[in-house]
């Protein structure tokens, strides 16, 4: 890993010499020596753990399997074209070598908490598949929850939204409960923390979908506007989103992706999204070629919502002003100063 002399021994002063007890009743049970594990609660937990479970990689890609680790949560990508019949066998055999090696890395595979999502290439498509392991048998989900996104096995993400929708909606009646007792700005902090971060929370899923999809996400924010200044439901909202400095829905989504286009061409994205936006580099030397542009490619049937395709054309249609020379935090003024204008004020 690259980790010596002071570093290391500053890993392993932290990790060794530990002891708990268990309280109970008042009195404390007697103190165990701590020999195998990071304390718990601790800032450096998640980060040893990866650090303790990078060989898994090596087992992952054996198979053929790409993989992403956050924390404690693994989860491994497969794809394979739909008359290839060895794709269970190959999912039943990395998870019994991924179980094989937690049993010698001291830990469980949690096969209660192991789901399988298959999304085909077309609808029409029909899978039948059935993956063993350890005498269980572990069935495709309709649906599965990632990291507080609910995938749904035909990419509608209308599950997702109703998740969302439902929790805000639920936000919002309990903060309506108290709202007699708070100023205008409480509300709009307490709103802002609990309502807007969750509709904010990777959003960028929800790009190009059918508006009566992220219908109800728009009405949520709506109803927050209203509460926040305690106006009547059928209130006017986009006075009210003007005085919030709020953008709409369509807005953010847009927002968030083209802060992340922004990332991608200065080196702080995520790695996995570099080769989605590429610099459009010309074959012969235009003025416009100092315009920053990105490569935008001609998207297959059923593709125009991916990232590759949507963010370069987005960036594109940006006036040279911002993409030309900001800093990131002075490109996110300029960006939604603008998207205010084209969403609010026109």
């Amino acid at each position: 890993m690259g980790i010596t002399e002071k570093a290391c021994a500053w890993f392993e002063s932290y990790l060794t010499g530990r002891s708990f007890s268990v309280p109970w009743l008042g009195q404390s049970s007697t103190v165990h020596h701590l020999a195998t594990r990071v304390s718990q609660g601790s800032a450096l937990g998640p980060l040893l753990f990866a650090i303790y479970t990078t060989s898994l990689g090596e087992i992952t890609g054996s198979h053929g399997f790409s993989y992403h680790c956050y924390a404690d949560d693994t989860q491994l990508y497969l794809s394979f074209p739909p008359d290839d019949h060895t794709f269970s066998a190959r999912i039943s055999n990395c998870l019994s070598d991924i179980s094989k090696w937690m049993k010698s890395y001291n830990l469980q595979l949690n096969l209660s908490k192991t789901e399988l999502l298959v999304i085909p290439a077309k609808p029409s498509i029909q899978h039948n598949i059935s993956i063993q392991i350890d005498f269980l048998s572990l069935a495709p989900s309709k649906a599965v929850r990632n990291l507080g996104v609910v995938i749904d096995e035909r990419l509608t993400f209308k599950d997702h939204v109703a998740s969302v929708a439902c929790s805000c909606c639920f936000a919002l009646y309990n903060i309506r409960k108290i709202r007699p007792y708070l100023t205008q700005h409480a509300t709009q902090l307490l709103v802002q923390s609990t309502v807007i971060s969750h509709l904010d929370y990777c959003n960028a899923h929800l790009t190009d979908l059918p508006a009566c999809t992220v219908r109800p996400l728009q009405m949520v924010q709506n109803a927050a506007a209203r509460l926040v200044f305690n106006h009547p439901k059928g209130a006017h909202v986009t006075p009210l989103f003007i005085e919030l400095h709020w953008l709409p829905l369509a807005a953010r989504i847009k927002f968030k992706l083209l802060t992340l286009a922004y990332k991608v061409r200065d080196g702080t994205a995520p790695i996995y999204l570099n080769p989605l936006a590429k610099d459009y580099v010309s074959a012969r030397p235009l003025r416009s070629s100092q315009d920053c542009r990105l490569a935008v490619p001609t998207p297959r049937s059923g593709q125009s919502r991916l990232f590759s395709c949507i963010v370069p054309q987005m960036w594109n249609d940006l006036p040279s002003t911002p993409r030309i020379g900001a800093s990131f935090s002075i490109f996110k003024k300029l960006l939604k100063t603008l998207l205010f204008r084209e969403h609010l004020l026109n």
